[in-house]
């Protein structure tokens, strides 16, 4: 089955279950949007979003206070009726006991936050969007670099993970080693996350498994990370021709969306951790504007016009 589980989202986002008693293992969310039922309280409940999660806010908190009894009794049978994931009360609005009762009869999970709706339901969208996104998972390393997200490739035993604890020992912060999640969030980013049974553990061969964060403390590591940057360690060849200028930007693609890609030939006596801060810190240049070959072509350019008009002086 897929979606989020409710007891996940109500865990992520710290809210107070108003049906403890619920068992919630059967309710998932199945889509990111959410919807405010304004007008389904109101009894109109044509082109109704009930697979969303539906949001109590202020307004309709004051409306239903107003309903009597018996009328209010029917709204809230046949809002319930459908199949809804589940209801937030935001502001700290308590639900009456009436709204609880029949919740509990109809199996639809309650809960509430103390957060302002508009603030809560951003955050909720974020949240939901991060967690329904497209995930695929690849054999590699991510590591945070001066804020750079960089995802080491490359064939297995080829020095990854080598590599990526130079990096926090150098003050970088591992994200997962191994097995990478990736997470499509929108068209422009994706995040990468570590399986909850290996995170933040490395294996190093002819060691065996160490944990980061006991070995280097909670600042040596991170939960998540946006990928920036791909690099690809490949066995270093003398007949291949590798990129000396990097003026054109090479790509590799993950659920559609393209991300800057260097294959870094790996020989010995070659420094994998200071190459890596290097192509994070040259990336991080890049984005604010300046790039260091096209710099280097335009002083070259520059100097061979200079030479040709001084060859036309003489």
């Amino acid at each position: 089955m897929s979606g989020v589980g409710v007891a996940k989202v109500a865990q992520i986002l710290d809210l107070c279950n108003f049906i403890p008693q619920m068992e919630l293992k059967g309710h998932r969310i199945m889509i990111r949007d959410v919807n405010r039922p304004a007008l389904q309280l109101s009894g109109y409940f044509e082109h109704f979003e009930q697979s969303r999660v539906q949001i109590i806010g202020t307004v309709e908190y004051t409306y239903l206070q107003q309903l009597d009894e018996k009328k209010k009794e029917a709204i809230y049978r046949e809002f319930m009726a459908y199949d809804i994931p589940c209801v937030i009360f935001c502001r700290d609005l308590k639900p009456d006991e009436m709204f609880l009762k029949i919740a509990e009869e109809s199996n639809l999970p309650v809960f509430g936050t103390k957060r302002s709706t508009s603030e809560f339901m951003a955050e909720l969208i974020y949240c939901l969007s991060e967690q329904l996104a497209p995930c695929i998972t690849i054999h590699g390393v991510l590591v945070d670099v001066y804020g750079e997200g960089l995802l080491i490739m490359g064939e297995s035993g080829i020095g990854k993970s080598e590599a990526a604890l130079e990096l926090v020992r150098r003050g970088h912060r591992l994200v997962t080693d191994d097995v990478v999640e990736i997470r499509k969030i929108n068209e422009h980013t994706l995040i990468g996350t570590s399986p909850d049974i290996t995170r933040y553990f490395i294996e190093l061969r002819g060691i065996g498994i160490i944990d980061v964060k006991t070995l280097f403390g909670v600042e040596g590591v991170k939960e998540k990370q946006q990928i920036d940057l791909v690099i690809k360690l490949e066995d270093w060849k003398k007949d291949n021709e590798y990129d000396r200028l990097g003026l054109e930007e090479e790509y590799t693609e993950f659920l559609g969306n393209k991300v800057v890609c260097h294959s870094l030939p790996i020989r010995a006596g070659r420094n994998l951790a200071v190459i890596c801060e290097a192509a994070a810190v040259n990336h991080r240049q890049k984005k604010m504007g300046y790039n260091a070959a096209q710099e280097l072509y335009r002083r070259v350019q520059e100097n061979l016009t200079k030479k040709s008009d001084d060859e036309e002086d003489e």
